[in-house]
């Protein structure tokens, strides 16, 4: 089974730079690889509904960013490591959550890249403090 594990969170300042890491081993049920996965970051707050991050396409190539975070976060996918990466400066105290990687066996045309349930295998998080 793929399975995915976050890191590198943990207590940073406002205006302070971060960055995660999701590594992925094995394979999916369908036997895809995780270098064919369309593979995303979301952030949960308690209270509040999972929200949409960053996604980047399978080969790496296409990149899409919440509103929120465009112009401060860069996600990357290594295939060659199996895993994907989210660097994000000046964080804010919003920018305070779980944050988890997520990876979507769909095709990137068919997909909104926004929505939680497009996503079949999830990381298991890593908490992200904002002190102001």
């Amino acid at each position: 089974q793929l399975q995915l594990v976050d890191s590198g969170g943990g207590l940073v300042q406002a205006g302070d730079s971060l960055s995660l890491s999701c590594t992925a081993s094995g394979r999916a049920f369908s036997g895809r690889a995780f270098n064919t996965f369309n593979v995303a970051w979301f952030r949960r707050v308690p209270g509040k509904e999972r929200e949409f991050v960053a996604a980047v396409r399978w080969s790496g190539i296409s990149t899409v960013y919440a509103d929120s975070v465009k112009g401060r976060a860069t996600i990357s996918k290594d295939n060659a490591k199996n895993t994907l990466h989210l660097r994000m400066v000046n964080l804010k105290p919003e920018d305070a959550g779980v944050y988890s990687c997520a990876a979507a066996e769909r095709s990137w045309e068919e997909m909104s890249k926004r929505a939680p349930d497009e996503y079949q295998y999830w990381g298991q998080g890593t908490q992200v403090t904002v002190a102001s």
